[in-house]
C-alpha cells in the first residue's frame, strides 16, 4: 500500500450509537462544569492568558523594549544602566507572577478535570445499574459500555481528553489572536502567508497521523493480543509446569520471535511515515522563516524598521506559525477524543425502559399464585426458542423442584419468574395480574434468591449477607441465618466474626471463601431478605451430593410455609418437594410429584435412578425410598 492512498472511512453499524460532533461535545463538557465544578471556567481563560504569556509574549516585549533603550543609551551622552535593570527585574517578576498562575490552574485544572470525569464515571455507573438485566446482558450491550468505560479510562482519553486539549487549545487561542494583532500593526499579508504555510504543514501531520494509526496501531492491534498471549505464557507460574515438562522452550521463544519481528515491521514502517513528516515540517519551517525574516529585512532597510520591533515582530511571527499549527493539532486531538466522547454520550442516551409506562402497585394479599399460560421465550438474535409453551402455576407455600439435564431451560424459567427477562410469548400472571404491568423494582422485592454463580462483595460478612448499608444490616440477624446455612463454624474461626472483610481487593486481611462456602452464604442471603418466595437456581452446585441433600433438608425446614423454587440438574432436592416439573430441550416434559413420575417411569425417573448412587450414606443406606442399588 502506498504512502499516499488515502485510507477508507469505517462505517458505523451500531443503531444506538451517535455522532454528536465536536461543538456539541464542548457544550456537553461545559455543562458538566456547570453541574459539578464551576472555577473550571475561570482557570480555564486565567491558564490561557498565562500561558500563552509565559511562553511567547513577556520576552518578545521586553527584548523589544530592551533593545530600544539600548539604543536610546547609545545615543545619550548619560550612559545610566538602572532603567535597564528595571526593565528586566520587572520582566522577571511579570514571568514569575505568570509562571505562577499558570502552574496553579494548570494543577487546579487536572484536578477539576479529573474530579469531572469521576463524576461522569459515577453517572455511568448510576446509568448501568438502572438498566434491564435483559438489555445489558446482550453482547452489542456490553460492547457499549465497554466503550464508554473506554471514554472515561484515563487523563487523555475520551471526555479528559476532550478538557485538556480545550486547555491546551485556549492558550493558542490566545496566542494566536495576540500575534494577529501585533503583526496587524506590521502587515496582515505575512499573517496571511505564515497562516497558510501553517496549514499547510498540519495537513500533512494529520494525513501520517491517520496513515500511522491505521497501519500501525489498528493493524497491531491482533499482534499485541498475541504478544500479550506470549508473554504472559512465559511469565505466568501456573504454565511453568507443562512448559518444563514438554520441552517447550524452544518451541515457545520461536512463537514468541515471530511476534516480535511482525511488531518491529510495523515500527520501522511508522517510523519511515514521522521522518518524512519531520522533514516536511522542517521545510515548511525553512520557508516560513526565510520569508518573515526576508519581509522584515527588507522593512528595516526600505522602511526604516527599528531593531526592537523587528525583534517583536520576528518573534510574534513565529508565535503565530507555531500557535496556528499547534492549534490545528490539539483541535484534530480534540477531534479524535470527541469521537470517543460520542461512545459515551450514545451509551448515557440509551433509553433505559418506558419511563412514562404507567404501572399498578402489587396488591397486598397473604398468598401469591403465579401462573405461566402458553409462555415461550427466545434470546434477542436467537431463531430457536429457549422455552417454548410452559404453562404451570405455583401454588403460594408450594415446594416445585425445577430439574432437567444443563441446557434444558431451567435458568430461563427462573429468569422469567424473576422478570429478569420479560417474556416473547404468552404471559406470567400474579394473582391474575399480568406482571408487566407492575414496577419492576417492587416486583424484585417478592423474591430471595440464591444463585450458582455466587457474588461476592468486598464488604464485611454481615453486609454481604444483608445486601444493605451498615446502618441497615441487622448483625445478629445476619449471624444467626450464617450459622443456620451451614456456616458456624467458619465465623467461630475469624477473629472478627461477622464484621470480617471478604475479599482482599480493599483489605489486605480480607477473607476468600471457598466454592462450597459462597454458596452458603448465598443460602443465608435467602435467609435474611425474608420475601415471600424463595428461589434457589442450582445454589450448591460446588457442593457434594450427599451435602446437597442434607442442606437443602436443613433449609427447607428454615423457609417453613413460604413458597420455594428449586433448580437443579441433581435430585437431592425432589424428595421433600409438593411437586417436581421436569424439562427437557426448553420444554416441560414431566409434572407431578417424585411418587407419581417415578411411577410413570419416564425421563425423571431414569434421571433419578442414574443419580441414586450419589446419595450413599454408607454401603446399605440410599436416601431413596424404594430404589435399590440395581436401580
Amino acid at each position: 500500500m502506498g504512502i499516499f492512498n488515502k485510507p477508507k472511512k469505517e462505517e458505523n453499524t451500531d443503531e444506538f450509537h451517535k455522532d454528536y460532533g465536536v461543538f456539541s461535545n464542548v457544550v456537553y463538557i461545559l455543562k458538566a462544569f456547570m453541574r459539578y465544578r464551576k472555577s473550571l471556567f475561570l482557570l480555564l481563560i486565567a491558564g490561557g492568558i498565562a500561558g500563552a504569556s509565559m511562553y511567547y509574549y513577556v520576552w518578545s516585549f521586553i527584548g523589544k523594549l530592551v533593545i530600544d533603550m539600548i539604543e536610546q543609551q547609545a545615543a545619550s551622552p548619560d550612559k545610566d544602566v538602572k532603567p535597564l535593570l528595571i526593565l528586566v527585574a520587572a520582566a522577571a517578576l511579570v514571568e514569575l507572577f505568570f509562571m505562577c498562575v499558570n502552574n496553579i490552574s494548570t494543577q487546579k485544572m487536572n484536578v477539576g478535570f479529573t474530579y469531572i470525569r469521576m463524576m461522569l464515571v459515577k453517572e455511568r455507573i448510576a446509568k448501568t445499574l438502572s438498566m434491564e438485566y435483559e438489555t445489558l446482558e446482550t453482547p452489542e450491550m456490553l460492547d457499549r459500555l465497554q466503550k464508554a468505560k473506554r471514554a472515561t479510562s484515563g487523563d487523555w482519553q475520551g471526555v479528559q481528553g476532550m478538557m485538556s486539549y480545550m486547555q491546551t487549545m485556549m492558550i493558542f487561542v490566545v496566542s494566536v489572536i495576540t500575534s494577529t494583532i501585533i503583526m496587524a500593526s506590521f502587515n496582515l499579508w505575512i499573517i496571511l502567508v505564515v497562516g497558510v504555510l501553517s496549514v499547510i504543514q498540519f495537513l500533512f501531520f494529520d494525513y501520517i497521523r491517520k496513515k500511522d494509526k491505521k497501519e500501525m496501531w489498528d493493524a497491531m492491534m491482533p499482534h499485541w493480543r498475541k504478544l500479550e498471549y506470549m508473554e504472559n505464557v512465559t511469565t505466568d507460574f501456573s504454565y511453568a509446569k507443562d512448559i518444563r515438562l514438554f520441552g517447550m522452550k524452544k518451541f515457545l521463544s520461536l512463537r514468541q520471535k515471530k511476534v516480535y519481528d511482525k511488531e518491529l515491521e510495523h515500527w520501522r514502517r511508522s517510523r519511515q511515515y514521522w521522518v518524512w513528516n519531520t522533514l516536511f515540517a522542517h521545510g515548511i519551517a525553512f520557508i516560513c522563516n526565510s520569508i518573515v525574516v526576508g519581509w522584515l529585512i527588507w522593512s528595516v532597510v526600505k522602511d526604516g524598521l527599528s531593531i526592537g520591533n523587528f525583534t517583536l515582530y520576528f518573534s510574534s511571527a513565529m508565535a503565530f506559525s507555531e500557535s496556528v499549527n499547534q492549534l490545528l493539532i490539539a483541535m484534530s486531538g480534540l477531534k479524535e477524543r470527541s469521537a470517543h466522547t460520542d461512545d459515551f454520550r450514545s451509551y448515557m442516551d440509551i433509553p433505559v425502559g418506558d419511563d412514562t409506562a404507567k404501572t399498578i402497585p402489587i396488591p397486598e394479599a397473604e398468598d401469591y399464585t403465579f401462573t405461566f399460560e402458553n409462555v415461550s421465550f427466545r434470546y434477542k438474535g436467537q431463531e430457536k426458542y429457549a422455552l417454548k409453551n410452559i404453562n404451570i402455576t405455583l401454588s403460594p407455600g408450594e415446594k416445585l423442584a425445577v430439574v432437567g439435564l444443563n441446557g434444558a431451560g431451567k435458568t430461563t424459567f427462573i429468569k422469567l419468574l424473576l422478570r429478569l427477562y420479560d417474556v416473547t410469548e404468552g404471559r406470567i400472571l400474579l394473582n391474575g395480574t399480568d406482571i408487566r404491568s407492575f414496577d419492576r423494582a417492587e416486583y424484585f422485592r417478592m423474591f430471595a434468591p440464591a444463585f450458582q454463580d455466587v457474588t461476592v462483595f468486598a464488604f464485611p460478612m454481615c453486609e454481604n449477607v444483608s445486601m444493605s448499608e451498615p446502618f441497615n444490616t441487622d448483625k445478629d440477624m445476619a449471624e444467626s441465618v450464617l450459622r443456620s446455612a451451614g456456616l458456624g463454624e467458619k465465623i467461630d474461626s475469624l477473629e472478627k466474626g461477622v464484621d470480617t472483610e471478604l475479599l482482599k481487593v480493599l483489605y489486605d486481611d480480607g477473607v476468600d471463601l471457598s466454592g462450597g462456602e459462597k454458596q452458603k452464604l448465598a443460602l443465608a442471603r435467602a435467609l435474611y431478605k425474608e420475601s415471600k418466595i424463595i428461589v434457589l437456581d442450582e445454589p450448591t452446585a460446588a457442593l457434594d451430593a450427599l451435602a446437597e441433600y442434607r442442606l437443602y433438608q436443613s433449609f427447607d425446614g428454615m423457609i417453613g410455609k413460604k413458597t420455594a423454587v428449586y433448580i437443579s440438574h441433581r435430585l437431592s432436592s425432589t424428595r421433600f418437594c409438593d411437586r417436581v416439573a421436569m424439562f427437557a430441550k426448553g420444554e416441560m416434559v414431566e409434572t407431578g410429584t417424585h411418587e407419581q413420575l417415578m411411577e410413570l417411569n419416564g425421563e425423571y425417573a431414569e434421571m433419578f435412578r442414574v443419580q441414586a448412587q450419589y446419595y450413599v450414606e454408607d454401603k446399605d443406606v440410599i436416601l431413596s425410598e424404594g430404589v435399590t442399588e440395581n436401580g
